[in-house]
């Protein structure tokens, strides 16, 4: 572990910090849900704008995590963070200030280039300080972040003034706390040459990793396409099941997020391949639950397999990071997480971009829902298949 700086805050403090920027950054990607339909209907767009905005987030963190994922293996992590939280800054103050789609997109852009730093270095930071606790926190982090930014936007769109303004604010001063942390915080590796070298977009794994990752990665690309469609589209898919108040839109990804990170927790002992059978389970038991409540138009079975898809995203990801990270060196973690996310956000934006064309052009928003769950219960089937594999070929 570096020693660069001599940093004010403990070991258990500057975890804490850590986490809590990564709830911040994903909170910040996950406030605009509930506020598409208010955008929608002052500016008068699609159902595949709403997908397009949604979705040039997760190309713009792909374009930064093939870029910039291993940089702060070379510089340390504290000088990419904080660039990362002054990025998100600026992403926030042109939210506040949107006045049209083209801002829209421009936000969700810088936002994404924002998150795109942040993810490997937040999370190789981390688990260079406890690994154990670090792997935790790296997979409990998605599902609060994202819940309670869908939620706290939500509830001030409903209950407060400036509703397309007001969360970006109160975001954005918890950043600014957050940056001064990090100011704070020591440096926890060594910087070492290559920096720029570094930044040549490559995809390059640890032999160690390499049949393990490969294992995961359905799961993975499933539980984060089904983030990606509650996210972009599930409010409205709420909205038509029963004409009900933001709070309930918002309440979608809480629900999901909140329901993730429980069984993260509770499962956090639990060995690697039970995790991956647990977050399948769910996933394919979810979604036929899901399947049947949109036939039906209930709401109350809709919020049962989101709660199971949650427990999906919480088992499967945790799952899949227990399983690769422990054959991953210190000067590797930044690279591999980056790679891993890389895999994340191709399954939260490219799916729902689809899902927004087939809403507007192959039958609305009930039957793709439908199409999308038999999608990602196909996925979960191979990722079984693959699980299954890996088993008999690596018993121990």
């Amino acid at each position: 572990m570096g020693i660069a700086g001599s940093g004010r805050l403990s070991p258990n403090a500057a975890l804490f910090l850590l986490a809590s920027i990564l709830v911040s950054f994903l909170a910040a990607s996950a406030a605009p849900t509930p506020l598409y339909g208010i955008y929608q209907e002052r500016w008068h767009f699609s159902p595949i704008t709403t997908t397009v905005v949604f979705a040039v987030y997760a190309v713009a963190v792909l374009a930064t995590l093939l870029t910039v994922g291993k940089l702060s293996d070379h510089v340390g992590r504290r000088p990419v963070l904080l660039v990362a939280i002054a990025v998100q800054i600026v992403a926030l103050v042109i939210f506040v200030f949107a006045n049209g789609v083209p801002a829209l997109l421009v936000a969700r852009v810088v936002q994404g280039l924002a998150a795109g730093a942040a993810t490997g270095a937040v999370g190789a930071a981390m688990l260079d300080i406890n690994r154990v606790r670090g792997t935790l926190a790296n997979a409990i982090a998605p599902g609060i972040g994202t819940g309670t930014g869908a939620l706290l936007s939500a509830l001030l769109i409903r209950y407060l003034p400036a509703p397309t303004r007001l969360v970006y604010v109160v975001l954005l001063v918890i950043l600014l706390i957050q940056g001064v942390g990090i100011v704070l915080m020591r440096e926890t590796v060594t910087p070492m040459t290559g920096a720029l070298r570094s930044l040549r977009p490559e995809i390059s794994l640890p032999r160690a990793v390499r049949g393990r990752l490969l294992g995961v990665l359905p799961v993975v690309f499933a539980v984060w396409a089904l983030a990606g469609f509650f996210g972009a589209l599930g409010p409205a898919l709420v909205r038509a099941l029963m004409n009900t108040s933001i709070v309930v839109a918002g309440l979608l990804l809480f629900v999901f997020g909140l329901v993730g990170s429980i069984t993260v927790l509770l499962l956090r002992n639990a060995a690697a391949q039970t995790l991956m059978l647990t977050g399948i389970g769910a996933l394919i038991l979810g979604m036929v639950i899901t399947l049947v409540s949109v036939m039906m138009e209930s709401v109350p079975g809709f919020f049962v397999g989101l709660a199971l898809g949650g427990v999906g995203f919480g088992a499967g990801f945790q799952g899949s990071l227990k399983t690769v990270i422990p054959l991953v060196e210190a000067h590797e973690r930044a690279s591999v997480l980056s790679l891993l996310y890389i895999v994340c956000y191709v399954g939260f934006g490219l799916p729902t971009v689809v899902a927004g064309f087939l809403v507007v052009y192959a039958g609305g928003l009930p039957m793709t829902a439908n199409e999308y769950a038999v999608a990602i219960i196909l996925l979960a089937l191979v990722a079984l298949l693959g699980l299954r594999r890996s088993r008999t070929a690596s018993p121990g």
